[in-house]
């Protein structure tokens, strides 16, 4: 069995903490690990293979550096150059495996939710596997015990020809309104789907062949054109952009015959949005949770999360307070369903703050923006042990290094001498520069930025070990971005 783990989304509804280039499951928002560490981990057992990721190529170093610290394994890394929904994630890395001579169970894995119950779950996948190993395509549902409107739900049927414990896919719902959840979870026979599948991946490929033949034939053509190492496949961009965006859902569950579903019952969550997030945490006597430099006062059933600053909330009721560097949420907590549409109004604005957090990691390390005005910008910046920064050079602003700790190693157009502590560098506009940490301790500098432009395209890069090209995003530095 293979899992399968899907870490292409976004976590928009989670904002302002969930961003779009560092999403909720890589954060720890449920103990002491990510979401996606934990998911990897309770997948360490007998007769589990290493996982296959599946994440946007933006992720591929945050996906390595979560593995490592953890000493987690992974088999192979497959990258999309954007998303284009749970098929088509599903149906390449299922034509991989096949035409590698790998007909496996594929276990398919969202890599952002919680699962309490191990043993559970280990109960659940070994029914799974016996239907699986029929030729059947397994749902895990999760019983409904509450009026849950955030969810969608699966009706099921008994079936003779299943093994015992598991049912007919009858029906698929889409999130009801609260009336009809009541309904379902008086009536019984419904459970919430979790997004969680298993299936041999010949069995995937031919119902997608036959009930969503463009999804097939499209992956067919944007898995010849990929570039395949041992370690990853990077999507070939043209073609995946052609493939249609639908969910395994939509494009074969619904359709199928063999749809079968499993019980889970194992302490399941998707932490899909705020008020899920404080249902799976630990709380006070009065029902809050609260993470951070947080004083309550009278209040109850809140979720408040600090992230720098004290944040103090007195005689508040099912409220969410976050508070980041940048930007702050408050939401009653039935309407924390909003957060989506709240950040689509952010990005129709061109908003900044949905994109990045203000400390912004790469794979040299992060920085940390510390202040800007109209002819400056002033930044933190950490650079690992042995990594470098790309070879570039700007044409309208030039930039002060005042080293903080460790080592630096710059280069300035003909120029490589090192820094340390306390030590500083002029690179003037128009020089050919690049920072480089030598040193077995992390990097620390202060970078102030001065000059009459420092919009994003002022940037000219000649080398980059991490093989990324010089982005153009609206309202964000390209240096920003660059380092």
């Amino acid at each position: 069995m293979i899992p399968v783990i899907l870490s292409g989304g976004s976590g928009s509804r989670l904002w302002p903490l969930s961003r779009k280039q560092f999403p909720k499951q890589f954060l720890a928002l449920t103990g002491e690990h990510t979401l996606f560490q934990q998911t990897l981990e309770r997948l360490v057992f007998e007769g589990m293979d290493a996982p296959i990721v599946v994440c946007n190529k933006d992720h591929r170093f945050i996906v390595n550096e979560q593995l490592a610290a953890r000493k987690l394994e992974c088999q192979r890394i497959l990258m999309e150059p954007f998303g284009r929904n749970t098929a088509p994630a599903v149906a390449l890395t299922a034509m991989m495996l096949v035409n590698e001579g790998r007909d496996e169970l594929m276990l398919v894995l969202p890599a952002d939710h919680v699962i309490d119950d191990q043993k559970a779950l280990q109960r659940a996948l070994a029914l799974a596997t016996v239907a699986a190993e029929r030729g059947e395509m397994v749902l895990f549902g999760v019983p409904a015990t509450r009026p849950e409107t955030g969810y969608g739900y699966i009706k099921s049927t008994n079936d003779s020809l299943l093994p015992e414990g598991v049912s007919r896919v009858q029906q698929f719902v889409e999130k009801p309104d609260e009336k009809r959840a009541v309904e379902f979870v008086k009536s019984g026979g419904y459970f919430w789907n979790s997004g969680m599948f298993l299936f041999r991946a010949s069995r995937f490929l031919e119902e997608l062949k036959k009930h969503d033949p463009d999804i097939y034939d499209t992956c067919v053509l944007t898995l010849e054109r990929s570039e395949q190492t041992a370690d990853t496949v990077t999507f070939d961009d043209a073609t995946f952009a052609c493939c249609p965006d639908n969910s395994i859902d939509y494009a074969v569950m619904e359709k199928t015959q063999r749809a079968c579903v499993v019980p889970l019952s194992a302490g399941w969550s998707d932490v899909g949005c705020w008020a899920s997030l404080w249902a799976v945490n630990d709380k006070d006597a009065n029902g809050n949770v609260s993470k951070g430099d947080v004083v309550i006062q009278d209040s109850r059933n809140c979720m408040v999360h600090g992230n720098g600053k004290l944040v103090s909330v007195i005689g508040l009721d099912n409220i969410v307070v976050v508070e980041t560097k940048d930007a702050m949420m408050i939401a009653h907590k039935d309407k924390v369903q909003g957060v989506k549409q709240m950040v689509n109004t952010l990005n129709e604005q061109g908003r900044s703050e949905t994109q990045n957090h203000c400390e912004v990691y790469r794979p040299w390390g992060s920085y940390d923006s510390v202040d800007m005005g109209g002819r400056f910008q002033v930044k933190h910046i950490s650079v690992k042990p042995g990594a470098c920064l790309s070879l570039q050079m700007h044409h309208h602003r030039a930039e002060h290094w005042i080293v903080v700790s460790g080592t630096a190693e710059v280069t300035c157009d003909e120029n490589v001498f090192l820094l340390t502590e306390n030590q500083s560098t002029y690179i003037p506009i128009a020089s050919v520069h690049r920072l480089r940490n030598p040193g077995k301790i992390p990097l620390e500098i202060i970078e102030v930025q001065s000059g009459s432009y420092l919009g994003e395209d002022d940037i000219e890069r000649f080398e980059d070990i991490y093989g990324r090209s010089t982005p153009v995003e609206r309202g964000v530095s390209v240096k920003t971005i660059a380092q």
